[in-house]
Order: structure tokens, then C-alpha cells, then sequence
């Protein structure tokens, strides 16, 4: 039997990636603790032995009829962001993927009353949300797999739960394999407009779009390094005020396989929380409890 051994709500901004002068430019002369944050976070989680397979939850990645989840043995290439190719530019990337897991993933669509596919075309492509965090968490570590399940654009909080839901018992029933999800997105998500912008790229959180937003966000790190996910997602309608990236559902999803309210596992920050051009990012990481994660819940496939 599979099991998750670990979670994270993660940042994946492209500030990361670039040079460490053009990061301290950008910033006052000072590192982003963004950085700093995810070097701890691989050594304290990803630089151990005690997981086979990460799972990202893509923010950027919107499919449209269906959740997909990649399923090649291996994926590799060379990639450049259309967002900000000056930034991203031919980054190189290879790593394994884990195609029985995948397959195990979306086998439990219809039990869980959603859609799932995997697909291993060898062209399918990368996202830096993925990319990012495998080049400070995955980059070295040849013999770890990382696939990718993205946000279903047509889909609403209900169905990413679901979505979730089916991935615990993928992995569940993937014998021996042990894995860490991340959820890969941010927090608050409006950027200043461009005329703007770049009066406003220091990490200083005062650079969040509105006081507003940014009371939204720290008071949802605060919830979750006490282990509150009830609290975060019932407030999902409050929340959803401040536009959080991708709706939040790569968190959602996350919470559909960790239990969803029942889920008491407090976050560890690592970083401090950060502006990226109004945008709010953090880094929690959420360990397994001790008792094992609450089991996902079982729910009429066929109710709307």
C-alpha cells in the first residue's frame, strides 16, 4: 500500500530562477528568501530517502474536459516560458516519471464521479510550475519520479477536491510507493499593472496589490501552520474575493487527498511570505501526522 509521506503549498515565481544578481537587484540588494527557503526544504525533505515519487498539482497547467496527469517514463528537453522567455530561457530538465501511478491516479475517476486521463506523449508540455521547484527540490536527485496532474479550468472547488480524493487512493493502492505532493501555486494573485510594475518587484510584502489582499493571505498561513485547513476551505467564497492563482485549486486538491477538513496537519514556512508583483507567495510544508492522514472522503459520484 502507497502512502503520502509528505505536502507543501509552494511558491514557483520566475524570480527564483534567475541569477542571484539579477534576484538581488530586483530586491534592494538582498536575497528572496523564496530561495533560501526552498535550499532548507530540500534539505530537510527532499534530500532524504524516505519518499520514491513528488506529485505536483500545476497552477499553470488548465486542462478544459478533463484532469490529466502525465504518465511518460521519462521526461525530458529543453524549456523556455512564453510568459517570460527572457527570464526562463532553455532550461534544461529530465527526470522520471512514474507511469503506474499515474494510471493507478485515474483509476479511481469513476469512483470519485470525476475524469481523469493519462497521457504519455512525449510532447506534452512542461510548466514552470512544475519546472521551478524540480530544478531547487528534484534537480541532482536522478532516481526521483515527478509527474504532474494540472487544474481543470471548467472544473469548480467540488470537483478538484474530488480530484484529490482520487489521487489518495491512487497512490494508496500503488504498492510500496511513497509520495510527496506539492501544491504548486501562490497565494493572492493580482498583478500590478505594467506601468506600474516595476516599481513594485522587491519581495517586501507591502507590495501586495491592497492591504486587503494581504491580510487574506497571512491570515490563511496563519490557519494553516495550526493545522486550521477547515477554516481555509470554509472560506473559499471569502477567499476567492482576492483572486487567488488558479482559483486555489492546486491547494484544493491538495486538501482533497490530505483529508480536506478533517485535516489537522499544522505547516512549517519556510521563507518569510513574499510580494512578487502584487502577488502573494509563501513556502508550508505539511508533514504526515504521526496517526497517518485522514482517509478521503467517499461521496455520491453521481450527485451534482
Amino acid at each position: 500500500m502507497g502512502e503520502i509521506t509528505g505536502a507543501g503549498l509552494l511558491a514557483h515565481v520566475p524570480t527564483i530562477v534567475l541569477p542571484e544578481e539579477t534576484r538581488r537587484e530586483l530586491n534592494e540588494g538582498e536575497e528572496i528568501t523564496l530561495v533560501t527557503g526552498l535550499r532548507e526544504l530540500r534539505r530537510d525533505v527532499f534530500a532524504r530517502d524516505d519518499y520514491d515519487t513528488v506529485v505536483v498539482l500545476d497552477s499553470h497547467w488548465a486542462t478544459t474536459v478533463e484532469f490529466v496527469v502525465t504518465a511518460q517514463s521519462r521526461r525530458a528537453g529543453l524549456f523556455t516560458s512564453e510568459e517570460l522567455p527572457r527570464g526562463m530561457s532553455r532550461m534544461p530538465y529530465d527526470f522520471p516519471g512514474d507511469p503506474e501511478l499515474a494510471r493507478n491516479i485515474a483509476s479511481f475517476a469513476d469512483r470519485h464521479g470525476t475524469w481523469i486521463t493519462p497521457i504519455d506523449d512525449a510532447y506534452l508540455p512542461i510548466y514552470y510550475a512544475t519546472l521551478n521547484l524540480w530544478k531547487y527540490l528534484g534537480e541532482g536527485l536522478p532516481d526521483k519520479r515527478w509527474i504532474t496532474i494540472g487544474v481543470c479550468q471548467t472544473g469548480d472547488m467540488e470537483d478538484h477536491l474530488r480530484l484529490g480524493r482520487a489521487l489518495a487512493d491512487g497512490i494508496a493502492a500503488t504498492p510500496g510507493r511513497r509520495v510527496l505532493v506539492i501544491a504548486s501555486g501562490a497565494l493572492s494573485h493580482t498583478f500590478w499593472p505594467l506601468r506600474e510594475l516595476r516599481d513594485h518587484e522587491a519581495s517586501d510584502p507591502s507590495h501586495i496589490f491592497t492591504p486587503e489582499a494581504r491580510a487574506a493571505d497571512e491570515q490563511r498561513i496563519d490557519w494553516l501552520t495550526r493545522g486550521r485547513h477547515d477554516r481555509v476551505l470554509d472560506t473559499m467564497d471569502e477567499f476567492w474575493t482576492y483572486k487567488p492563482e488558479a482559483r486555489f485549486f492546486h491547494y484544493l486538491m491538495m486538501a482533497g487527498a490530505l483529508g480536506e477538513q478533517a485535516c489537522t496537519a499544522p505547516g512549517r514556512q519556510y521563507g518569510a511570505y513574499e510580494n512578487s508583483v502584487g502577488t502573494g507567495q509563501v513556502l508550508l510544508w505539511f508533514d504526515r501526522p504521526s496517526g497517518g492522514w485522514t482517509a478521503p472522503r467517499t461521496v455520491d459520484p453521481t450527485a451534482a
